[in-house]
């Protein structure tokens, strides 16, 4: 998940790039001073273009080609290789993604092209989800092209182990480190059950590519071409992507880690994205070609997983990698987590559980959309 550096109010100050590593700076440079005169850059120009939640980071620079992004990822902490396999993926597929220009995989740098300095992010407002609609309506679109270019065996699969180890951050990261919350024996064997059941309806779902972080964060306004067209929507951080249910992307586009909408936003997206899916394809399993509610229960399904996963993640990102900002958006996925919970009887145990852990006091009584 990138975490883009904020616009500084001084006309965009460049932020300095900072380097622990004075090794890792002195092979950095030498690098750059190798590739610099190929791409016309300049190197004085060099600044922090974005963060990322893993151990990778952007920075940007300036040429007589336009602006460049160099990808720092330290090789003993991250294999840049599924970034530049996804890339290539996606390209094939029509997607605006970054062209890897240059890359020296034994230091972990690459040179990139640039998709501008805007996430999609930066302009949405919860408040006004009518001037997001467009934004929303190109995003699905570009999931559905990305999702009709799938293909098995290529990408990793995102099986039964896969999700059972990312459910398992929650109780290891959120639960027992964040929350400082003992497990009993018969909590641990709900959770275990509960989450045996997720998985099962996750794997139920037809596979497809999945970006796994597919969210606005994660896309770059369109930047102009010569005729000052706005160009497609780019696609950012898709180095994790796997083979896995359909239902994941659309669950992380419109259940944001760092934005939450309402509910009937949030449907007519998913609705629309369904008839684009529909169309081409995508949606001939069961009934789902002809009832929505059956995809969409789905994609709750889907998307219980992911809140479970990130809050895990977003504590270990704060207690263990020095990162605490992401852990101020737990409660946004408590409550996704609550407000699926609630809507079917198989997850009451989690509810009552997740309720024990938060210290919610819930009046009973009768539960709107419980299936």
């Amino acid at each position: 998940m990138t975490q883009p550096v904020p616009n500084s109010p001084a006309a965009n100050t460049p932020s300095p790039v900072i380097w622990s590593d004075p090794a890792r700076e002195a092979a950095f440079h030498q690098w750059l001073s190798a590739v610099a005169p190929r791409h016309g850059l300049e190197p004085a120009s060099l600044s922090l273009a974005s963060a990322d939640a893993s151990f990778r980071r952007y920075l940007r620079l300036q040429g007589s080609q336009g602006p460049r992004i160099v990808m720092d990822a330290p090789p003993d902490k991250e294999n840049c290789a599924p970034f530049v396999q996804v890339a290539a993926l996606m390209a094939e597929a029509g997607l605006n993604v970054p062209q890897v220009l240059e890359w020296e995989q034994a230091m972990g740098f690459m040179l990139l092209s640039d998709l501008g300095q805007n996430t999609m992010m930066s302009v949405l407002d919860a408040a006004q989800p009518q001037a997001a609609a467009p934004l929303y309506d190109q995003a699905s679109s570009l999931l559905v092209r990305w999702q009709q270019a799938s293909r098995p065996d290529v990408l990793p699969a995102y099986d039964e182990a896969l999700l059972q180890r990312e459910l398992a951050l929650f109780p290891d990261w959120y639960l027992a480190q964040h929350r400082q919350f003992s497990l009993g024996d018969s909590q641990r064997a709900m959770l275990s059950k509960t989450f045996d059941t997720i998985v099962r309806h996750n794997l139920a779902a037809p596979r497809v590519y999945v970006h796994r972080d597919f969210m606005a964060r994660n896309l770059m306004l369109g930047l102009p071409d010569a005729q000052g067209v706005t160009g497609p929507l780019g696609v950012l951080d898709f180095q994790d992507a796997v083979y896995g249910p359909i239902t994941y992307d659309i669950a992380s586009l419109m259940r944001d880690a760092f934005l939450t909408w309402e509910e009937d936003f949030v449907l007519d997206v998913t609705v629309r994205y369904w008839q684009k899916a529909r169309k081409a394809g995508l949606m001939d399993f069961e009934d789902w070609h002809s009832d929505f509610g059956s995809f969409y229960r789905s994609v709750e399904w889907m998307g219980l997983q992911r809140h479970l996963k990130v809050a895990g993640i977003f504590a270990r990102l704060t207690l263990r990698d020095g990162k605490p900002r992401y852990l101020a958006d737990t409660p946004r996925f408590i409550h996704y987590i609550r407000s699926t919970a609630s809507r079917y009887r198989e997850l009451g145990p989690l509810l009552r559980f997740i309720d024990q852990v938060e210290n919610l006091q819930v009046l009973t009584g009768f539960a709107y959309g419980r299936m």
